[in-house]
């Protein structure tokens, strides 16, 4: 057996093969004065499979869900907390000094999803008949001031809804035979104008109309969105006026958008009217006009249907007309909010997105509740309307008496106090009514969801592209 020095001793080989050429070698360059390095402790093998990297990561990964899901559950818990000091509908007081403290815009919420629903219209244009005897509501004859002529006046200048006192505004919800105010009241100056100015052209247009679908846009605020005119019947578009009121800016603004009306004035359906020297510095309260008085300014027309210019029209106007007045035997048709059903909800909601002025608010707001004005109570069977608080943007309308009265008495609102029309619709509808109670007004209220059914809903202009035609 063969010996060989190791570290200063002499030891035997016992091994052969590989492992003694190895250790031969070692030997050999022990002997030629080198040093052999003493090996390190051998990292642990587990740690280099493939294997304990998958685990490692994966717990980093558990760990950091942990953490982002401890973050997350913190701030919803501070966001419940925040809303729990929000008033509530049901615990806002009725007195407007409840509003007195500072409010803020709500938190971010993921808006609720609301859907249009089933209307029973009639399959055809042709397969409608206006009912026999269907004008017959409350007859009385209604006319207007043209003229500011009363002492009272306390300035010479126009204004567009005239100076209005408050007995002639109490006097003017009595349906009977009067001459109220109701917009386009001139100075006492013969050279005065109250504003809205149209051309003699589309006046004469405007005279010749019997059944008028209506919107407008003001200070370049939307889009033209055209009605869809495979959806309207050829009945329809030869016989019922569409008309879009603009002012001049909007006009030019349109035009650059490639909506140049043609040599008759038109946009697609759309008979194109451009109004000058508007009646107020507020955009808002200048589109009441063409929305409340359209038996003022298509003074022939029997039936009229406005939409807001946010709308595009996807429905013939004479089936809604059918269905919506004649089927309901109705002369006043709107759909109730989608969300609130109270004008206390309302007060509270315009005041915290900051709709209008705050102290304008609260003085309407108590004006209305000394007047009378009650909360909406869903559960009483004698509430006139499923609603107090209306949608606004889609109004059906036969030109009655009453129905002319009522447009008349909520634009007189407007005019006198702020311009969030749905703050004064519950007041005016129910002062009507009370001050009248043995000459009913047909008003039908409809569901939401049908109007959403009628027309296409957008959202008003922003800085992008505009829709298709």
């Amino acid at each position: 057996m063969a010996l060989f020095k190791y570290n200063g001793e002499w030891l035997q080989e016992r091994r052969g093969g590989l492992i003694g050429a190895i250790l031969n070698s070692v030997v050999a360059r022990n002997e030629q004065g080198s040093r052999v390095a003493r090996r390190g402790r051998r990292f642990p093998r587990n740690l280099l499979k493939p294997s304990f990297f998958r685990w490692l990561l994966l717990l980093l990964a558990v760990l950091f869900f942990c953490v982002f899901a401890t973050f997350v559950l913190k701030l919803l818990s501070n966001g419940n907390e925040e809303e729990k000091h929000l008033p509530l509908s049901g615990e806002v007081l009725e007195q407007v000094s409840s509003y007195d403290a500072p409010l803020t815009r709500p938190k971010s919420k993921r808006r609720k999803q609301h859907f249009p629903c089933e209307v029973g219209l009639a399959a055809a244009v042709d397969n409608i008949l206006e009912p026999k005897n269907y004008m017959n509501f409350t007859q009385f004859s209604l006319e207007y001031v043209e003229r500011e002529v009363n002492p009272h006046a306390n300035s010479p200048q126009s204004r567009f809804g005239g100076y209005q006192t408050l007995n002639e505004r109490k006097k003017s919800f009595l349906a009977r035979n009067q001459t109220i105010r109701c917009g386009s009241v001139k100075g006492m100056s013969r050279l005065s104008s109250p504003g809205f100015e149209l051309s003699e052209n589309d006046k004469a247009y405007m005279n010749t109309c019997r059944v008028a679908v209506s919107s407008c846009i003001f200070g370049s605020s939307d889009f033209l969105r055209r009605p869809t005119s495979r959806l309207i019947s050829e009945f329809s578009k030869k016989n019922v006026c569409f008309v879009m009121f603009v002012d001049e800016q909007t006009l030019s603004k349109l035009s650059s958008e490639g909506h140049t009306p043609d040599e008759k004035g038109h946009v697609g359906l759309w008979k194109i009217v451009v109004v000058r020297n508007l009646p107020y510095l507020d955009m808002r309260k200048t589109g009441k006009v063409p929305k409340f008085l359209s038996h003022r300014l298509f003074p022939s027309s029997r039936y009229s249907i406005w939409l807001d210019s946010k709308m595009r029209l996807n429905t013939d106007p004479m089936l809604i007309i059918e269905f919506f007045l004649w089927r309901m035997r109705a002369e006043y048709a709107i759909s109730n909010h989608y969300d609130r059903h109270c004008v206390w909800e309302e007060v509270l909601q315009n005041k915290r997105l900051n709709k209008y002025n705050h102290t304008a608010i609260d003085e309407q707001f108590m004006f209305y509740q000394s007047d009378g004005l009650r909360k909406f109570n869903p559960s009483d069977p004698n509430t006139p309307l499923p609603s107090y608080v209306p949608e606004g943007s889609f109004i059906i309308r036969a030109h009655t008496p009453m129905s002319n009265l009522f447009s008349c008495l909520w634009f007189n609102e407007v005019d006198r106090f702020t311009s969030r029309d749905q703050l004064s619709f519950a007041y005016t509808y129910l002062k009507l009514t009370r001050m009248n109670p043995d000459k009913p007004f047909h008003l039908n209220m409809f569901k939401d969801c049908e109007r959403r059914a009628l027309a296409k809903l957008f959202r008003h202009r922003l800085l992008s592209s505009p829709p298709p035609p």
